[in-house]
């Protein structure tokens, strides 16, 4: 698992998603786009979390009224961590599946 094909998967990858935020900062209206889109599913997904019943992911507990409560500090550990363990795990799938050394059979 931290075998150094892995590691540069995950490197790749996440860098990959680096370079889909940043146009966020510059043009806001880029969320609105289908690649904007790709990029908040890792953050709309603490709503996911709090609904099937994960505490102290949000802010007042998810009590805030009409509007959408934002991740507390543990929240968006859960969330990093959530997230880094499954681009880590697809990283791993891929350098497996894309190894040239085969075992013979």
């Amino acid at each position: 698992m931290f075998q150094p094909r892995t590691l540069k998967f995950l490197g790749a990858f996440i860098s990959i998603f680096i370079l889909l935020v940043i146009p966020a900062q510059i043009w806001p209206q880029y969320l609105d786009s289908p690649m904007g889109l790709v990029v908040a599913i890792p953050y709309i997904s603490i709503y996911l979390f709090h609904s099937i019943g994960i505490p102290f992911l949000l802010q007042n507990n998810g009590a805030c009224g009409w509007g959408w409560c934002a991740p507390i500090i543990f929240g968006w550990v859960f969330l990093g961590l959530f997230w880094l363990m499954v681009v880590w795990l697809f990283s791993a799938f891929i350098a497996n599946l894309t190894n040239n050394k085969r075992k013979p059979r």
